[in-house]
């Protein structure tokens, strides 16, 4: 097992970035290795993060302004080779249709409900560990 999954968490609000922290914690199953998170309040930072590497999985807010999390989500998967998978929070459970646009690989609603939280991302940090196995 890996020694650590990095998780970026993209949104221009600092307290939906701690809600997504301190909803997953360090270890969001006992199945998965501890999350080290990397917080981007921009689309250049998200950018220029996920050219460097290692990025896990990322978490994007749906409602980031000026640069939504949809939107980056569908630009990341277009431009990002082996784009790693998108967790997309939407205000609104009638917004899922619009994750799926933007090729999200999992969805959930704000403000972020732990345990659902924790659970789609430990399935998308499962599921990128199984591919670079």
């Amino acid at each position: 097992m890996q020694s650590s999954a990095t998780v970026l968490v993209y949104s221009d609000d600092a307290n939906t970035r701690a809600q997504v922290r301190l909803a997953a914690g360090r270890r969001p199953a006992a199945d998965v290795p501890p999350v080290e998170y990397v917080e981007c309040a921009t689309l250049p930072a998200v950018l220029e993060r996920l050219e460097e590497g290692g990025i896990d999985v990322c978490v994007l807010d749906g409602e980031a302004v000026p640069a939504g999390g949809m939107g980056v989500c569908r630009q990341i998967k277009d431009e990002v080779f082996r784009c790693p998978p998108v967790l997309l929070l939407i205000a609104r459970p009638q917004d899922a249709w619009l994750a799926t646009w933007s090729r999200a690989d999992a969805a959930v609603a704000l403000p972020v409900e732990p345990v659902e939280l924790a659970e789609a991302l430990a399935a998308l940090v499962r599921s990128r560990l199984a591919v670079e196995a």
